[in-house]
């Protein structure tokens, strides 16, 4: 009789363990998804900032072509 109730507790501690090592793997997957969704909006906030630091460029770059076309109808 001793020997039924020992193999029983052996069960529903390893039952007892597997259930908690579950929960504790869907919290992490909870974490490692919130992660990625900040990761993504991160990403999302430099690409914004990428284009329009390649506006700005662009900008920059028409400015000094017309002043360099300026400059040489001036001198001839």
């Amino acid at each position: 009789m001793a020997i039924d109730s020992v193999i029983l507790a052996i069960i529903i501690g390893t039952l007892a363990a597997i259930v908690y090592s579950l929960r504790v793997l869907v919290l992490m997957e909870r974490r490692i998804a919130r992660m990625d969704l900040n990761i993504e909006s991160l990403a999302r906030h430099i690409l914004k900032e990428e284009f329009k630091i390649e506006k700005e460029e662009e900008k920059i770059e028409t400015l000094e072509k017309q002043l360099i076309k300026g400059s040489k109808k001036r001198t001839k």
